[in-house]
């Protein structure tokens, strides 16, 4: 039997492979589990982003906890880190977060954090997922009743809190700075415009108008184009973008040139190595960073912590050596010093404030990295299973690597929320590049269906 958590909670397409009942029994199984360790009544938060599915889950979510004597916070949209935030400062028993998201309106998640703030641990999922299973095939576990049956509790003003938190963590006032902020139809289109207008800065918002079906849909942290364009066009100082659920970030300077995770990296470890901030003078990224990140961050002076994709695999570094600063290329960045997850808001307004203490363009900053060519393939497969030991397609690898040299370098990858295999190569030819990832990716398609 697969594992039903994947890298970033449980994930299928809504109603189809993600059912309501699943929901139910995971609402149900988290308050059990979570319901132990408190001695009052367990209270867990539920927040979701703009899919139309989101009130589907949140209303069987809901029904769960109640059946187990718990109370269901119900705070609406909102990003996913505000779950994180509120949890810990509200000293909830746990927080549920409705998303899948960068991924398309048809899929859903839902994953959980602790009253801590972190995302759960391997083994606290583990242990959830066996209660699940328990309760399908003989749900004879405690059912409270009467007084004790659990309740709800509506309370769509706690966003207000994380907003006024983030406010608060800014040390710059955006005066003058013309922003455009795409929102991706997501989780982040009340609360951002809201933060950016309160810290000053002249704001377009593009992208900004959910109606449970436009979530991510050619906008957003991973379809740039719109962004870019708005920028050119309105002669804007920055651009900021958000993924559904608004845990990642990435942005475009006055030229219209994306700045992704890695950039915003070395931005942000350049200015904390100045100002001694930065611990140990250490980034903790993934393999999928650039060769040019690596670079640049040891011209500065800096040096890399390197894990597995993921942004819960950056985090465990991160707390396990008491680093400050890491993140994805994808936008993921986690400032441990200001929050426990990765929090696209909170790196927007870290970027703005380096930006704003620099008194340079951003164009200038962005020239902080030189980027390698680096393209990635997702390669569509009827199972993950088994490619590692698939003899084939190794050999499709090692010709690839043999190709690049040690100029570049192939990774190849499953996905862990799509029944994808990620086929990455990097080096400095870029037509070199498409002729080999997508050879691999050949390979890869027929092999594994």
């Amino acid at each position: 039997m697969s594992r039903l958590f994947g890298t970033d909670g449980v994930r299928g397409e809504a109603n189809i492979t993600l059912m309501p009942e699943l929901a139910y029994r995971l609402g149900r199984a988290a308050t059990l589990y979570f319901g132990k360790k408190v001695t009052k009544q367990p209270r867990i938060l539920i927040g979701r982003d703009t899919r139309i599915s989101g009130q589907l889950f949140e209303t069987a979510l809901a029904a769960g906890i109640c059946s187990a004597g718990g109370v269901a916070i119900v705070i609406g949209i909102i990003p996913t880190p505000a779950i994180a935030y509120l949890a810990r400062k509200l000293k909830a028993t746990a927080g549920i977060v409705i998303s899948a998201s960068h991924n398309p309106f048809q899929d859903n998640g839902i994953k959980f954090f602790g009253g801590d703030g972190y995302k759960l641990p391997d083994a606290v999922e583990d242990e959830l997922e066996s209660i699940v299973h328990r309760l399908e095939t003989k749900d004879d576990m405690e059912r409270p009743t009467g007084e004790k049956i659990g309740r709800i509790e509506y309370r769509n003003d706690l966003v207000n809190q994380y907003i006024d938190y983030l406010c608060t963590s800014c040390e710059e006032h955006f005066d003058g700075m013309k922003i455009v902020l795409d929102c991706a139809n997501g989780a982040a289109y009340e609360a951002m415009p809201k933060i950016l207008r309160r810290l000053g800065a002249k704001l377009k918002v593009i992208h900004a108008l959910p109606n449970g079906v436009n979530i991510n849909d050619g906008c957003g942290s991973t379809h740039m184009e719109s962004l870019q364009k708005a920028v050119l066009e309105n002669h804007a100082d920055f651009g900021i973008a958000h993924d559904g659920d608004a845990d990642r970030c990435l942005c475009v300077d006055e030229k219209g040139q994306i700045i992704d995770g890695d950039h915003i990296l070395i931005m942000c470890a350049t200015e904390m190595m100045k100002e001694g901030r930065l611990k140990d003078n250490t980034v903790v990224t993934t393999v999928m960073s650039n060769i040019g990140f690596h670079q640049a961050l040891k011209t500065a002076g800096g040096r890399a912590e390197i894990t597995k994709v993921g942004d819960r695999y950056v985090l465990e570094n991160m707390l396990a050596n008491g680093y400050n600063l890491g993140g994805e290329q994808s936008g993921h960045i986690i400032f441990t010093d200001y929050g426990t997850t990765g929090d696209g808001l909170l790196t927007a307004l870290q970027v703005l404030c380096s930006l704003k203490r620099s008194g340079k363009k951003a164009s200038e900053l962005t020239s902080l990295m030189t980027t390698y060519p680096q393209l990635l393939v997702n390669v569509r497969v009827a199972t993950k299973d088994g490619w590692e030991e698939n003899t084939v397609i190794q050999e499709a690898i090692s010709q690839g690597n043999a190709e690049l040299g040690a100029s570049g370098r192939i990774l190849v990858r499953p996905s862990g929320t799509e029944p994808l295999i990620r086929v990455m190569a990097e080096g400095p030819d870029q037509a070199q590049l498409d002729v080999i990832c997508n050879r691999i990716a050949d390979v890869i398609k027929k092999e594994q269906g």
